[in-house]
């Protein structure tokens, strides 16, 4: 059994899903689970939503633009009597509706947001059933059990590797189409995995039912040693220990979802990433191995924000201190990125989402003295050579340096 994940690039639009068929007629129409994302930049219409509505603003042009949006490639591939064009329409009237409640932000925006991958699994598989794959369609809410931390769902793996089990008669049968990002509460609300998290959902469906492999289909030939938008003379890495891809997705790979690797190497299951554009290519093979004199991988993550707390008493910073500050930033669900200290200055840098960091800000602010700065890169240098850690040591605008034996990080100020 394999697993497959297409994600929003790759189902954009029509030309993407009569693509992705495509790609799935290279393969045993058995036996298979293919994850698919929301079409394009679903993800961020909802989430305007999401934004609009708690701010008590009309809602209506953004529905009305995704309707439209999705409604144009369905034209393309169906019949105007065909059922997903009512399905669609029911799907935005259920937007509209949970928008309007009164929950908390983050569980209003589990709702909303996670249906941009139920209307994208609902034309999927309804293209794939008309073009003969016998697929089963299936909602991952009903097997993804999670606790109740919306935006952030932590996975009951007793309780979905139940529940998945009952997914053999249709996987026997041909290929089961679900949704990536989504599961649900105990009570039944939908939660979502973290955003792009729809590779950890095929993480988390290949571990429990012991699959073959994962493969991620993606706009990149494989996994590559640098954002080629950003550094063009990134290389692919044509195989991967799965310790050396986990430690990239903590420095901030977008590549693969940081969630995706444990599960897989616990099981030993080989992970792959491949081209949707060119599907013949071999990408990067992510498995347990060992591979000497990997290039140097760079990352660069962006939006980032420094945050410096000063004792205000004279003192030097304690562990004490230390612990208190890292109890604070665990309890706004904060994840830090980098972190240094002086005699009496602790600092670390975390992704500014200003919903999060002001309030965390705030409560620091009751106990030290804090200064934050905001427009920050991080940039992570890790197997670095002498060539590769000159050229960014020498950068504009550094204002935070860490080194190791095999990493370098660099938190520059924004030009």
């Amino acid at each position: 059994m394999k697993v497959f994940k297409f994600g929003g690039a790759s189902v954009r639009d029509a030309d993407g899903i009569r693509n992705l068929a495509r790609i799935l007629s290279r393969f045993d129409p058995h036996n298979l689970v293919v994850v698919v994302s929301a079409m394009g930049k679903t993800t961020n219409a909802l989430e305007k939503v999401v934004a609009e509505s708690r701010a008590g603003r009309t809602i209506d042009p953004l529905l009305a633009e995704i309707d439209r949006y999705h409604r144009a490639e369905m034209e393309k591939l169906f019949a105007p009597t065909h059922p997903v064009f009512q399905q669609l329409t029911g799907y935005l009237m259920t937007a509209r509706q949970q928008a309007a409640l009164i929950h908390e932000e983050d569980r209003v925006y589990d709702q909303v947001v996670s249906l941009g991958e139920l209307i994208s699994t609902t034309l999927v598989s309804a293209f794939l059933q008309q073009e003969g794959f016998p697929v089963f369609w299936k909602d991952a809410r009903q097997v993804i059990a999670t606790d109740s931390t919306f935006r952030e769902g932590r996975v009951n793996w007793e309780a979905t590797r139940g529940k998945l089990a009952g997914w053999q008669p249709e996987l026997a049968a041909g290929i089961v189409v679900t949704q990536g990002f989504i599961g649900s509460t105990p009570d039944g609300f939908t939660t979502t995995l973290g955003r792009e998290g729809s590779d950890y959902t095929a993480a988390i469906i290949a571990s429990c039912l012991g699959a073959e492999s994962v493969t991620i289909w993606k706009d990149v030939p494989g996994v590559m040693n640098a954002d080629p938008k950003k550094l063009p003379a990134a290389v692919v890495f044509e195989e991967l220990p799965f310790r050396e891809a986990a430690e990239m997705t903590y420095y901030g790979a977008s590549v693969i979802h940081p969630k995706t690797i444990k599960p897989l190497a616990q099981h030993d299951i080989p992970l792959y990433v491949k081209s949707f554009m060119n599907p013949e290519l071999p990408g990067t093979r992510i498995h347990e191995c060992k591979v000497l004199r990997l290039p140097p991988l760079i990352v660069l993550k962006e939006n980032q924000c420094l945050v410096s707390c000063k004792v205000t008493d004279y003192s030097f910073v304690t562990e004490e201190q230390v612990g208190h500050i890292f109890q604070v930033v665990s309890r706004h669900g904060i994840k830090i990125n980098l972190m240094q200290n002086s005699a009496i200055t602790f600092s670390f840098c975390v992704d500014f989402r200003e919903s999060k960091v002001l309030p965390l800000i705030d409560e620091l602010s009751q106990s030290f003295e804090v200064y934050y700065n905001t427009g920050l890169t991080l940039v992570t240098v890790k197997n670095y050579d002498s060539r590769t850690l000159e050229e960014y040591r020498h950068k504009p605008g550094i204002v935070m340096e860490q080194a190791s034996r095999s990493t370098v990080q660099l938190l520059i100020k924004e030009s």
